[in-house]
């Protein structure tokens, strides 16, 4: 698949660069501050990856410093590298989806994407476009590239729901336009804390919990409880891209631009592989203990027609409303998506 890099303005005479990949390279000291949250984990593996890649290929002259929210909390980052004090961070629009109206686009619930490869595709394809560049030049940001979150998919207690009317009245954790959809198709959604969701589903006060699986649902030990899980929902996901400091990236010398951006593919390849490792231990770990529910593509297709089509016509009609071009940044995600899977 080809990996997009016009994103990041000026990067020409990084492009440019003689250095090879692998080879030291020499330059000014360098020190960057990122901004994060929680703990090391698959969707910092990237991140990560970057962090140590530069520090080798400088000689140590050029450092990232990842702060695991003692830069800022999650909801605050935008605002600190906008302002300057930090060089680059991660950002999730679902946490401020009003200081980022037109990117929560990638928010919504059942879009086609139904693997890593493809939800790359089409992020990068987003990510070019004006409206979003534009977008996020206003918090002096830039895109480098996203970090991949997996498809959320729903562990509970109880009846398993094969059908969508099973959901009717099910008490589901289920956060913004994900709890938009399952609200249409007749379930109770609530934004109850990833730290409280094990209690909830234990005492019975949730049936069930959405969350990026497989490693989300490990980490809160939804598996425990629950006794089905579904592996092909796919209700949609959150994006969460890398932004760089547009005056930090200007100012970095082009050998140190080239270096970030010749590892674009490899940051992908971490994020994928590190979910694709988690999976393949704990996917038998589910089977042991859960019951598998796999839909039908009729049945997906009802879904996304009771449950998505009137939140994504919802999304349309306000963000157009707001000089947004709102249908045109959708049908870019799944025009992008189509030509994805063709390949």
């Amino acid at each position: 698949m080809r990996i997009g890099i016009s994103v990041i303005a000026g990067l020409s005479a990084a492009l440019a660069s003689p250095f090879a990949i692998g080879q030291v390279v020499d330059g000014p000291k360098v020190e960057w501050k990122f901004g994060s949250w929680g703990k090391p984990r698959a969707i910092t593996a990237g991140i990560e990856l970057m962090a140590k890649t530069v520090a080798e290929r400088t000689g140590g002259k050029f450092t990232i410093t990842i702060g695991w929210g003692t830069f800022g909390g999650e909801r605050e980052l935008l605002d600190i590298l906008n302002a300057g004090g930090l060089q680059a961070t991660l950002m999730c629009s679902s946490y401020h989806p009003e200081k980022t109206p037109a990117y929560t686009a990638l928010d919504l619930p059942f879009l086609p994407l139904p693997d890593f490869e493809t939800q790359w595709a089409v992020h990068d394809a987003f990510h070019a476009h004006p409206v979003i560049q534009a977008e996020l030049a206003k918090w002096n940001a830039n895109i480098y590239s996203a970090n991949l979150l997996p498809q959320y998919e729903f562990i509970g207690k109880g009846k398993p729901p094969k059908t969508l009317a099973d959901f009717k009245g099910m008490r589901v954790r289920a956060l913004g336009g994900l709890g938009d959809a399952m609200r249409n198709i007749g379930a109770v959604p609530t934004t109850v804390p990833p730290t409280e969701v094990y209690t909830a589903l234990e005492r019975g006060t949730l049936d069930a919990v959405s969350f990026p699986t497989t490693y989300a649902h490990l980490s809160y030990k939804t598996h425990e409880i629950g006794n089905w899980y579904t592996t092909n929902m796919a209700p949609g996901t959150v994006a969460c891209p890398t932004l760089f400091n547009r005056n930090a990236w200007a100012q970095l010398p082009p050998q140190y631009q080239k270096i970030i951006m010749d590892m674009r593919t490899q940051v992908r390849d971490a994020l994928i592989n590190a979910y694709r490792q988690n999976d393949e231990k704990n996917v038998p770990l589910f089977k042991r203990r859960l019951n598998f529910i796999t839909y039908t593509p009729a049945e997906l297709a009802e879904f996304r027609k009771a449950g998505a089509q009137p939140v994504w016509d919802k999304w349309v009609a306000e963000m157009s409303a707001r000089g947004i071009p709102a249908k045109e940044l959708l049908q870019l995600i799944f025009d992008t998506s189509a030509k994805a899977q063709k390949k």
